[in-house]
């Protein structure tokens, strides 16, 4: 006969009452003494749903249990239970109340785990345990019953609130939740270098049978493995950030936080979290088993873990994972710096390289000068081997160090932005005739609203104490135009690189009184409500030009 819901009421009883009386004869194990002494929470006990993963919260200490019941057959029942740690190691077990002795049944390996399957040999008794694990692996225990039976899961963290996935099957013949993963399941690394590690490994056989559904995901951090997808992006939120469900796998349109950057390109989504134990990544590339990680960092130790992933379930499994160290950067090519000679860098904003110059001192005084050109630039100058200056360049900068005789100093410059970046350097001693003409405290032009009419602008910049010449050139320019003139600019272009029809006026002036050494010119001879780029260039002894920011006004329309 099937067993009826009036039995399980009754068999519930039993099985307290049972153990309250102690009729029957009990292990010591501390699990089955935890068991019997909460019985009383057995009518708080839920039913495990059957084909279907159950996600299940834990709160620290409080045991949680679960039952289901298999029906009386003519044939052995097969059923299987997998258990998915998201975080911390847990305890679970499984007991059964039986009428005949007896259930056949093994677990699936794990590593480095423990368990405790009991034996059919031992004396009957109403109440037992068939298995026992601790351990954060992803688990299965397989079993087979022709009787009916009231089988309870009892699950336990004892270390902090964590939760995990339990998946319950009587089914064993309609296909996996959870796909399969090859027969040997290792990650192998085929390819390091400075900044790159090729991964291969075996192709799942749900890969063969379920192509449109099924991918490959990988996830590449600097901190250890993981054994479930479940746990990765348990420690991704763990680690402050805001982590959509499933994100990797769905590949849905999140709206993604600030610590996230999503890169889409040739049919593979990565998506990089910023966190404080260094880069996360999440790419998904399809059935490919073969990856190229790009963009690492040099010298640096990586974990890979591969996921196959269901995209109609969001089920997964995990492979072995393995770590790499990418190579140490090779030591970059050193330029040599020769007293007073102007050397021209351009740096690749991609590829955020070092640009090494050295210069050995045949002086105690040192000058460097830097003109930056064109994008952002970081300047980091040692001597012998000590830092002794290192910041973002801004314009024109000039560092005067001293030090001893053939001290060696080493220049390094690299691009702050994606974009290029070049900058103009000379190092001489301090009392060389210097390559730029001396500066005042501001190079920015100033433009008088008040002033302006429709077809004339006035604007004002300052000099120095040093009679200089100054030239003024402007440019007629669309409202569209704006941002990328003054972006693309090059600020150690001189006025040869400007058209003729373009030059305003040039002019000598200085003031020995910095207060009143400034300048203003009204430039006449400009269209009403148009905008104009006016640029002012300074010119020193050595004839070599600095040029002022660049200026944006526009003309009154009406007036």
């Amino acid at each position: 006969l099937k067993m009826s819901w009036f039995w399980l009421y009754l068999a519930l009883h039993l099985l307290m009452a049972t153990c309250l009386c102690h009729s029957v004869k009990a292990t010591t194990t501390s699990s089955q003494q935890s068991f019997k002494t909460d019985l009383f929470n057995f009518y708080h006990s839920l039913i495990l749903a059957d084909g279907k993963e159950t996600t299940i919260h834990l709160l620290k200490d409080i045991p949680k249990r679960y039952y289901f019941v298999l029906e009386e057959s003519r044939v052995l029942t097969p059923f299987s239970i997998t258990v998915t740690p998201c975080d911390v190691p847990i305890e679970w077990s499984i007991f059964v109340y039986k009428s005949p002795p007896g259930l056949p049944g093994k677990a699936t390996p794990g590593d480095h785990d423990t368990r405790e399957v009991s034996k059919s040999q031992k004396p009957p008794s109403i109440v037992s345990t068939i298995f026992n694990y601790k351990g954060n692996s992803v688990e299965t225990y397989m079993g087979m019953s022709s009787h009916s039976a009231l089988y309870l899961l009892e699950f336990l963290s004892t270390e902090r609130d964590t939760h995990i996935t339990v998946y319950l099957t009587t089914d064993t013949t309609s296909g996996h939740l959870y796909p399969e993963l090859p027969m040997d399941p290792r990650i192998d690394v085929i390819g390091i270098g400075h900044t790159t590690v090729t991964l291969t490994w075996k192709h799942s056989p749900s890969v063969l049978q379920h192509r449109e559904s099924i991918q490959y995901c990988l996830l590449v951090n600097e901190k250890h493995n993981y054994k479930s997808l479940c746990a990765a992006e348990t420690a991704i939120r763990s680690s402050g950030m805001k982590l959509p469900p499933t994100l990797a796998l769905s590949l849905s349109p999140y709206l993604l936080e600030p610590q996230q950057v999503m890169i889409l390109s040739n049919s593979e989504l990565s998506i990089i979290n910023k966190v404080s134990s260094g880069e996360v990544r999440q790419v998904c590339m399809g059935t490919k088993n073969t990856y190229t990680v790009p963009s690492l960092s040099p010298s640096t130790q990586y974990y890979f873990d591969v996921f196959i992933v269901n995209l109609l379930t969001n089920a997964s499994a995990a492979y072995t994972g393995t770590f790499a160290r990418t190579l140490e950067e090779p030591e970059p090519k050193v330029t040599e710096l020769k007293d007073g000679k102007v050397i021209n860098v351009v740096l690749d904003g991609k590829k955020q390289k070092f640009y090494s110059l050295q210069y050995q001192a045949r002086h105690k005084k040192i000058h460097f000068t830097f003109q930056l050109c064109r994008g952002q630039i970081r300047v980091h100058i040692t001597r012998n081997g000590k830092t002794v200056a290192s910041e973002n360049l801004s314009g024109l900068r000039y560092f005067s160090l001293k030090g001893k005789l053939l001290d060696t100093y080493l220049v390094q410059l690299r691009s702050t932005e994606e974009s290029n970046s070049s900058v103009k350097v000379q190092a001489s001693p301090h009392f060389h005739k210097p390559l730029f003409p001396l500066l005042p405290e501001s190079l920015k032009i100033k433009s008088f609203s008040k002033l302006r009419t429709c077809r004339s602008v006035t604007i004002a910049w300052l000099g120095t104490q040093e009679e200089s010449k100054y030239c003024v050139y402007r440019k007629r320019i669309e409202e569209d135009q704006i941002w990328r003139e003054l972006q693309s600019a090059d600020r150690c272009s001189g006025p040869e690189s400007r058209h003729k029809s373009e030059k305003v006026l040039c002019k000598y002036f200085y003031d020995l009184n910095l207060q009143r050494a400034v300048t203003t010119e009204t430039i006449k001879g400009l269209e009403a409500g148009t905008f104009y780029l006016f640029d002012v260039y300074l010119f020193g002894p050595s004839g070599i030009p600095v040029r002022y920011h660049s200026k944006v006004v526009k003309t009154r329309k009406k007036c």
